[in-house]
Order: structure tokens, then C-alpha cells, then sequence
């Protein structure tokens, strides 16, 4: 993988990782308001199993495989596929309350919690310079 491809795989799976943790911290909160205050390993079992918190799974997904890529390369294994990566992302991020269910979660967060905008600007800023 080219230098340039290595940093841009970094600096998404950074943004994402922040993006995540923006969007977590928002829906935390309204699965708080419904469950009560829950501790970070409750928090954990539900990110993996609850219907609330399955829209963040893809984005917690792509950011495994952007760390196993990460790796591969490192241990100059197979080829990564950078622009299949970079797609993944954009979908992955993609707010629209037309959308999919994901789509429209996405959305509503961004309408909701000023911090999902400035974190999903974050990731978007690194899309284009791909771009």
C-alpha cells in the first residue's frame, strides 16, 4: 500500500472511531432515558445485541476492517482494496431521512446532537481528500 493510502486509511478509521463514539454518546443517552443509567459493560451487551444500537454496528464493522487492513498491510500481506474501503465509509456515513433505516438514524442524530454534525464533517473532510 502506498504511503499516501496507509495515512488516509489512519486518518479515516480516526474520524470514524470519533464518529462512533458521537453517535454512541447520543443513543446511549436515549436508551438511558427509556433503561435507566447503564455501566459500560450493560452498555457494551446492548451495542452487541440490542435492536436500538444495531444501525451502529455496520460503522463499528467498517471500522474492524479498516484495522484489519491496517494490519494486513503492515505484515505486507494481500493487496488492500483502499477505494473499496473508502466507498464503505461514505456509505457507512450516509444521513438521509429518506434513506434506510440507518440512513434515517444517522440523520435524526445529526438533527438532534450538534456534535454528530462536526464528527460526521470530520469523516466527510477525509472522503475528499481522497476525492
Amino acid at each position: 500500500m502506498k504511503d499516501t493510502d496507509r495515512q488516509l486509511l489512519v486518518d479515516l478509521r480516526r474520524a470514524l472511531l470519533h464518529l462512533h463514539k458521537t453517535l454512541l454518546d447520543w443513543e446511549r443517552a436515549a436508551y438511558e432515558r427509556i433503561h435507566g443509567r447503564t455501566s459500560p459493560g450493560s452498555l457494551l451487551t446492548a451495542l452487541m445485541n440490542d435492536a436500538q444500537f444495531a444501525w451502529l454496528r455496520p460503522l463499528s464493522e467498517l471500522i474492524v476492517r479498516i484495522d484489519e487492513s491496517l494490519e494486513i498491510d503492515a505484515l505486507e500481506g494481500p493487496e488492500v482494496d483502499v477505494d473499496a474501503l473508502v466507498s464503505l465509509a461514505a456509505s457507512a456515513i450516509a444521513a438521509d431521512e429518506a434513506g434506510n433505516a440507518i440512513a434515517q438514524r444517522h440523520h435524526q442524530a445529526m438533527q438532534e446532537y450538534p456534535d454528530a454534525v462536526f464528527a460526521h464533517r470530520a469523516v466527510t473532510n477525509v472522503l475528499k481528500a481522497r476525492y
